[in-house]
């Protein structure tokens, strides 16, 4: 049986534990809830103090947002 791509992003981004003073959370929403937790993010730690951004993001199937948003843990 084939793996499917999300089973495949899943072993990925497990494997991916990079040690770079970065905190991330990924979240798993409707469009619109995403882009309020993303501004939101934002908006609690702004980019200037955390270097906050969204790291990466993509589309499932049904419309929905994957999305992992980052920031340094040492500005806390």
């Amino acid at each position: 049986m084939a793996a499917r791509p999300r089973d495949l992003a899943d072993r990925m981004a497990a494997r991916r534990k990079p040690d770079d003073g970065f905190l991330r959370q990924t979240f798993t929403l409707p469009r619109a809830a995403a882009r309020t937790m993303a501004r939101d993010f934002l908006t609690r730690f702004p980019k200037a103090a955390y270097m906050s951004e969204v790291e990466s993001w993509r589309e499932l199937p049904g419309g929905e947002i994957e999305f992992t948003m980052r920031r340094l843990g040492s500005a806390d």
